[in-house]
């Protein structure tokens, strides 16, 4: 597959802002582990090659098991995931396909179970932004397998 446009060299300053959200993103408090989750699964439903392979790589490198990356997309029916992931992962879901059936009531009041206000604000602003990048990387054919890892933080190394 070839690339249509590189979107990062006809608009540097708009990626500069998508940017911008997403270095917010990480720095939020949300957990590293929780945020890769959340782009992965948000990038399987919206078909995103480029994205999946980034962040499924990102979160390995942070210490993520196979075993929950690859059930992920059956996360309901797996057992590796905590309450609180899960919240986030239905969260996900809900926004990311919005169309479907808006943000009911029960899908908020079970979030804010786990969240508070401010986290779900922020998880929610990172839902935002990786639907925005999986919709730049597949709207012009952004090219999986070239991304490399970068070396976690220290305070997103697991602990033991």
């Amino acid at each position: 597959m070839k690339p249509r446009v590189k979107y990062h060299e006809q608009s540097p300053e708009a990626v500069r802002a998508m940017l911008g959200l997403e270095n917010y993103v990480r720095r939020c408090g949300l957990e590293h582990s929780l945020l890769e989750l959340v782009k992965t699964r948000a990038s399987q439903i919206n078909g995103c090659a480029y994205c999946l392979d980034m962040h499924t790589k990102d979160a390995r490198a942070a210490g993520e098991s196979e075993q929950r990356l690859y059930a992920l997309s059956a996360w309901r029916e797996a057992p590796f995931y905590t309450e609180r992931e899960r919240a986030a992962l239905a969260w996900t879901e809900g926004i990311t396909l919005i169309h479907a059936d808006g943000v009911p009531d029960s899908l908020y009041e079970s979030a804010r179970a786990h969240f508070s206000e401010k986290e779900l604000v922020d998880l929610t602003l990172a839902v935002v932004a990786i639907n925005g990048w999986n919709r730049l990387a597949v709207a012009f054919r952004a090219v999986a397998g070239t991304y490399q890892p970068r070396a976690p933080a220290a305070e997103e190394l697991p602990t033991t």
